[in-house]
């Protein structure tokens, strides 16, 4: 299930916000993708719990989700391997001057391509999360 995430000071001239979360600590080679959004509303506050998987999110209206790491269009729950110890989970949010007109399942390089020269503001929150078993 995805989670609840909150923000404040957004430009103002924003036109749509884009957010990427990502692990570094996984046994891939480049960092694991848990999520690619893109088009949340710049007046959005925040995203709430429990978004579901598909291009179209249901809320926020005209959010977007492109592929995680698994292939699949949203959020890629934390899941890391045992006994490797905690994993840092970076939840990056980009405020861009423009919505993104990208095709469905866009990948996180092909977001990044399209973000360059669109970009007023960024936010990062680092999260931790480790499995006991």
């Amino acid at each position: 299930m995805s989670p609840p995430l909150t923000w404040v000071n957004v430009p103002r001239d924003a036109k749509g916000l884009a957010l990427l979360v990502e692990d570094p600590d996984a046994s891939t080679p480049q960092p694991f993708v848990h999520w690619v959004a893109y088009n949340i509303p710049a007046g959005s506050e925040g995203l709430p719990e429990g978004i579901p998987l598909g291009d179209r999110a249901a809320r926020p209206a005209g959010m977007r989700q492109g592929s995680n790491g698994r292939d699949e269009r949203g959020w890629a729950g934390c899941s890391p391997d045992a006994g490797t110890g905690a994993h840092r989970y970076h939840f990056e949010l980009f405020a861009l001057d423009t919505l993104l007109d990208l095709p469905d399942g866009v990948t996180r390089g092909n977001l990044a391509k399209a973000m360059r020269g669109h970009l007023l503001a960024t936010g990062e929150l680092v999260g931790t999360y480790s499995r006991d078993d």
